[in-house]
């Protein structure tokens, strides 16, 4: 059974329309326009339990609300969602006992009292048996390195060292179900390596199911298998990432070094029959770029392995990045 149900979410804003102008300004007082924003637009999905999904999309196409909606914060306009058997916004006190959250912009420890003794506030809250209480504690000084932080106010904490302190608090309870909005914003590579197999080895050891919203695309790439797009409100892709790739980036780049230097001419007779863009900045070292649906990469390479003396060759991985740029092109729908 889905841990995660959302059926047909619609989530509408009511936004004032200010005018323009010292007269705008007094039209307003007494006359006010307001329109309505559609955050987001009809969108259906579920999730099973243990899956690791990113939910991704550009500033404004309704991922944080969506996220909000899920959390029990934002009431849907509607539609309907159900996690692990709850409606978020109508039975709040029991959803959210079942359920961890990270906004990378926002903390949920206390800002002026040190880390452990935010903890321990939590473990009041959340009812956590003592023996539970120091076990997960201990866990999270192992894996996630915050052992020198827990005598330091909140405040004192760099934004790196507050994302750690952050997720061992949203993890405290071992919730089955945990939301990630922004989790490595502003954050180093080495802080983000650790955060990342941190996510990795709860989901491995607790099937925790993680939701994750983020625009470092190289987050997607290292935790998730499966990615759901939305743009302006509607939902444009849900599957897994390698599917995404196939399924969007045409153009790829095979790179060749030669042990004998070659030419344009020689090449381009090797390789008369494939459509394929050739460049070099040394007649050593080659780029061959190709449209996978117009030919395919063992095919080249067969080619030049069986007419030329080649030292080394690689076959690069699309990028996420691309992938998600030619998606949006592909399958941007009308504004509403």
């Amino acid at each position: 059974m889905p841990i995660i149900e959302v059926n047909e979410l619609v989530k509408n804003f009511r936004t004032f329309r200010r005018r323009s102008g010292l007269w705008g300004s007094v039209k307003d007082l007494v006359n006010r326009k307001y329109q309505i924003v559609r955050a987001v637009d009809h969108i259906s999905f579920s999730i099973e339990p243990g899956e690791i999904v990113g939910y991704i999309g550009a500033n404004g196409a309704g991922k944080s609300t969506t996220i909000k909606m899920l959390t029990g914060i934002l009431v849907p306009t509607s539609g309907s969602i159900s996690v692990q058997g709850l409606v978020p916004y109508k039975q709040r006190y029991q959803h959210v006992k079942k359920i961890g959250v990270v906004f990378g912009q926002r903390t949920q420890l206390w800002w002026d009292i040190a880390v452990i003794e935010a903890l321990r506030l939590l473990q009041k809250i959340y009812e956590i048996p003592k023996p539970d209480f120091e076990a997960r504690l201990k866990k999270f000084e192992e894996v996630l390195g915050i052992a020198d932080l827990l005598n330091i106010p909140v405040r004192k904490l760099s934004l790196g060292q507050r994302m750690r302190c952050d997720l061992a608090a949203s993890l405290l309870h071992n919730p089955p179900v945990l939301f990630l909005d922004e989790p490595t914003i502003g954050l180093d590579i080495a802080v983000k390596s650790s955060i990342r197999d941190f996510i990795k080895e709860i989901n491995r050891e607790y099937n925790t199911t993680v939701i994750l919203t983020t625009h470092d695309l190289s987050d997607i790439e290292h935790l998730c298998r499966r990615v759901i797009m939305i743009d302006h409100g509607r939902l444009i892709y849900d599957g897994d990432l390698k599917s995404l790739k196939d399924r969007a980036v045409g153009r790829r780049r095979l790179l060749v070094d030669f042990i004998l230097p070659i030419d344009r001419t020689g090449l381009e007779k090797v390789l008369a029959e494939y459509p394929v863009e050739m460049e070099s900045n040394s007649p050593f070292h080659w780029e061959f770029i190709f449209d996978r649906k117009k030919v395919a990469a063992p095919e080249i390479i067969g080619q030049l392995l069986s007419k030329l003396e080649v030292k080394d060759l690689e076959l690069e991985n699309p990028k996420i990045e691309d992938v998600v740029r030619e998606i949006y092109q592909q399958g941007r729908p009308a504004a509403p």
